[in-house]
């Protein structure tokens, strides 16, 4: 018999993913914003209760922004904030 099972692999992307959060960022932004909801207050609601939730399905942002580790969204919002006071 053969194995059917199908197990998930991961493969490694090039790069160092901030475009990738840039771009998410931008749709998740423009999704809560489009929906009437303030971008900043609903972000750090996910960021620090973890509930996705708190970000809209619309434009598909719940989904996309579940797609970073939350750890490396907020080192790249720190590193942004950072970058900005040199």
């Amino acid at each position: 018999m053969s194995d059917t099972s199908q197990e998930t692999r991961m493969f490694p992307v090039p790069g160092d993913g901030t475009d990738n959060i840039r771009d998410v960022m931008k749709v998740v932004c423009q999704a809560l914003d489009e929906k009437g909801y303030r971008p900043i207050d609903q972000i750090v609601g996910y960021l620090v209760s973890g509930d996705p939730a708190y970000i809209t399905s619309h434009k598909n942002a719940r989904l996309l922004l579940r797609g970073i580790e939350r750890d490396e969204l907020l080192e790249e919002v720190v590193r942004h904030y950072l970058d900005s006071l040199k």
